[in-house]
Parts: structure tokens; sequence; C-alpha cells
């Protein structure tokens, strides 16, 4: 339908394998702070040739996406640096190029089996607690949502990072349509990588089991 596509893989790059030409989308948009171990701060943006080659203009044309070409013209670049602005922090490239080699090192698939088998760990033992994982879907990624009743979300923050076990809160206001419709005004999230172990794993459902 003519329609461009735009995907926010924030939350994916990193963890799964992602693959612009199966998605056949026209933008792909992430960031290097998550799952890809980067800096905060720093971003990238796919561009298809298909949106290239409509000469699309950015919203704001900076001095890296156009050339002047006269008094009263300029040239949009071809490429898609026509979308990017014109201060770039050194710092951060080298960090984000840094993060990247390392799990292209490591392994797309390597830690999406890993994170896989991790979050097997964690469900079931969130499962056998008898709590509420909010997580559904054919294919689970590595972010966790659970509800821990008779605790405010607060208080059950700073309780697990006492014991260093670094965790989020997921609020409403963040999934408004998808916590409305599971009833939720809030959620404990836990996001296991690649690095943690099995021992970290047991400490964590351990930590919640003593909560409850």
């Amino acid at each position: 339908r003519n329609i461009l596509y735009l995907v926010d893989g924030c939350q994916s790059v990193g963890q799964i394998p992602v693959d612009m030409k199966s998605m056949h989308c026209d933008f792909f948009c992430g960031t290097f702070r998550k799952f890809l171990r980067g800096p905060r701060g720093a971003g990238f943006l796919f561009v298809s040739d298909n949106v290239l080659q409509q000469e699309l203009w950015p919203l704001f044309v900076d001095m890296r996406g156009a050339d002047w070409t006269g008094p009263d013209s300029f040239q949009l670049r071809k490429d898609a640096k026509r979308f990017e602005d014109w201060e770039i922090p050194p710092g951060l490239i080298l960090g984000s190029r840094a993060a990247v080699e390392y799990a292209i090192g490591v392994g797309i698939e390597e830690i999406a089996k890993r994170n896989e088998a991790l979050c097997l760990i964690v469900r079931k033992g969130l499962t056998n607690l008898n709590l509420r994982v909010l997580d559904h879907g054919k294919k689970l990624s590595s972010i966790i949502t659970v509800v821990i009743p008779n605790s405010g979300p607060s208080e059950l923050l700073h309780t697990l990072r006492k014991k260093n076990i670094n965790t989020s809160i997921s609020s409403r206001s963040s999934a408004v349509i998808d916590y409305d419709a599971k009833g939720v005004s809030w959620a404990l999230r836990i996001s296991p990588h690649y690095y943690n172990t099995e021992q970290e794993v047991a400490l964590l459902l351990k930590a919640i089991q003593e909560i409850l």
C-alpha cells in the first residue's frame, strides 16, 4: 500500500538475531545502551534503498545531510547520512563500535540461545512461586514482566538492589493499552542476559521468595 514501515528494535538488537531483509522495513532504529551493552546516548538508524531512492527529506536538514550548492539551493545526500545530525560524540561512537564487535565476537545466535535458557529458568521459577508472568507470544524475549502481590514498586526495587540484584519497574504509563488489558498498574521487569549465571538466577528467585 506504499506505506512507510519503521521498526523500533531497541529491545531486540543484541539479544536476538535481527534481519532487515526478512522484515522488509523501510527504517529500523535501535539503541546501544540496552542488550548491546554500549554507551547511553548513542543509537543508530537503518534506511532502506527504497527510501533513499524516493529522496525523502528528514524533518530537519543538517550540515551532514546535504551539500550547499548555491546561494539559495542545496542537494540532499544520496545515502542515509541525510538523516544524520552534525554533532556526533566520538567517545560514544567508539564505545558503540566496541559493543557491536563484542556481541558479534560472542555470536548473536549463541547469545539468543543462552538468553532463552536463562529466561526459561526464571519463568519456571516464578511460576513455581505462584506468580503471574505477564509475557505472551510464540517466541518470548529476554524481558520478563511479573506481578509481585502485596508489595510496592519502589520498596520492591530497593529491596532487590540492596541484594545487588538489578531489575526495574515497568509502569502503566509506559504501556497503557497492554497493562489495562492485563489489569495491572505496574510489574517487576527482569532482563537476564548471556553474561548472567545460573547461580545469579537462583539468588534472584530466592530473594523474590523471601519478599513474598
